[in-house]
């Protein structure tokens, strides 16, 4: 039997806090089936407590008040938290999604810390006050905390997220209501108590886990300055139409179908190497995951079968096994999706290279065997539609410019790759590629740059001083003619 973790209260304005409403969120295991966990559903009322804490923390409390140096001080021991606690944040969060071990200590745990560290640096370079020559005289631009904002976080990598969008909002002085996704709401009872150690000042942080609904009513909340939302396109597009009543301030991050070109001069084993876990990273449930590779007709053959061989040798397993590169899929009905697109992507024609089915012996959990497709044509579904899986569709193409065509054509514009001999031709082949990251034969993600999509992809950035500027107002003063201060 798997331990039931159980949480009783919830996160509200810094202190555990009985909730209002009754109803529970049973988080399952995806690799055993069995529910391991226990926590209450925040409900609409739990809401506006958050909220109305976050209000009076950001409009009355010291927060926005004290000097960056004070703030980014509390943000430093967030940070170094979770250096400490990496292996605990790792474990529980395998535990939720599927997220195999080793890959979980590196990017949902050791990630999520550099993203807070990369904050603190963009926020103590940052420029939050100029003066400026106007057309009828100095200017005084200040950059101002925006105020209350809400954060909406997944589930696939959610200590990363929660960063993404917290570290930037506290270190410009904003307050925050964190809604964590129901399949993974225990790792974020372990941050409410690394920020309530950290010495965040009462109100600035609540922490509420809950399904859509109560989603939609804290978006929808007029006490609300600022929403920043990852997840998929449909819900992005009704957090929009919500916040539109409103007027309320969005960033979206949302899904992604990315292409990997490899170009005709490319080196077969680098590339492989590159490609694959940049293919099937999470278990594929990664909006950034290289989904359509493109093979050049001169040399599909050959690079076909090296991925296949490849694809075919991934260790698929328990998430907690620390030699298990592909694990479960976060829940019963993600894997039934995927095998829906499989069942797809056959009729449409597409050939089944390797996997296609669950592994042998993991019947109980979420597992999906890691599965690629050839002759693809990027007119079929599984070319156009985001899978979040370990689901990957291998695309021929003639020349350069269709490889572009192919790249291009595709509703979403989050992520991509080009993989050559020569860099230079490679950065030229990025410039044409209509999407907000670009890897040449590599596979990264750089916090002190700025991320987000093109297209359905999303709307404005996080990381770097772009992200960074989402969470201030801009405001400018106007000053006597004369003054020169």
């Amino acid at each position: 039997m798997t331990e039931l973790v159980e949480r009783g209260q919830l996160f509200i304005g810094g202190e555990l806090t009985d909730p209002l409403g009754k109803d529970v969120i049973e988080v399952v295991s995806p690799h055993t089936g069995e529910v391991f966990g226990r926590v209450p559903h925040a409900a609409p009322a739990d809401v506006d407590r958050a909220v109305a804490a976050a209000r009076r923390a950001f409009d009355e409390g010291p927060w926005p008040r004290m000097s960056l140096d004070e703030r980014t001080a509390v943000v430093s021991r967030i940070k170094d938290a979770i250096a400490v606690r990496h292996e605990e944040i790792a474990k529980v969060i395998s535990q939720e999604n599927g997220s195999p071990y080793s890959w979980s200590v590196l990017a949902q745990a050791l990630g999520a810390m550099m993203v807070w560290d990369s904050a603190i640096n963009v926020a103590r370079d940052f420029t939050y006050e100029e003066t400026r020559d106007g057309a009828l005289g100095k200017l005084l631009v200040r950059r101002e905390p925006v105020g209350v904002v809400a954060a909406v976080v997944p589930w696939n990598v959610p200590q990363f997220v929660a960063a993404a969008k917290l570290a930037p909002a506290l270190l410009a002085g904003c307050t925050v209501v964190l809604k964590p996704s129901p399949e993974s709401p225990l790792d974020a009872y372990l941050l409410g108590e690394i920020a309530q150690e950290a010495g965040l000042p009462e109100g600035v942080l609540s922490i509420l886990p809950a399904d859509r609904e109560v989603s939609e009513y804290l978006v929808g909340h007029p006490g609300v300055d600022k929403i920043s939302f990852t997840g998929s396109v449909p819900a992005g597009r009704r957090v929009m139409e919500v916040a539109a009543r409103n007027l309320t301030r969005v960033t979206l991050e949302l899904g992604g179908k990315s292409a990997a070109v490899v170009l005709p001069d490319a080196d077969l084993d680098s590339t492989v190497a590159g490609v694959v876990p940049a293919a099937w990273m999470n278990n594929g449930q990664a909006c950034v995951a290289q989904t359509r590779i493109l093979l050049p007709r001169s040399r599909y053959d050959e690079f076909a079968e090296a991925f296949t061989a490849a694809a075919s040798a991934l260790v698929v397993g328990d998430p907690l096994d620390p030699a298990t590169q592909v694990g479960p899929l976060v829940a019963k009905r993600q894997q039934q999706r995927n095998l829906d697109y499989i069942r797809i992507g056959q009729e449409e024609g597409a050939k089944i290279l390797t996997g296609g089915g669950v592994p042998k012996g993991l019947e109980a959990g979420a597992y999906v065997e890691p599965t690629l497709f050839g002759d693809v044509n990027n007119s079929m579904r599984i070319a156009r539609e985001e899978i979040f899986g370990p689901v990957i569709c291998l695309l021929p193409y003639g020349d350069e410019t269709e490889a572009v065509k192919i790249a291009n054509d595709s509703d979403y514009g989050l992520s991509g790759s080009v993989w050559t001999a020569d860099v230079a031709h490679g950065i030229d082949i990025a410039r044409q590629v209509r999407t907000g990251t670009y890897n040449v034969n590599t596979f990264s993600l750089d916090m002190l740059g700025p991320f987000g999509g093109y297209k359905n992809s999303g709307v404005g950035r996080e990381f770097g001083p772009e992200g960074y500027s989402a969470y201030l107002e801009h405001k400018m003063i106007h000053l006597p003619a004369g003054w020169e201060g």
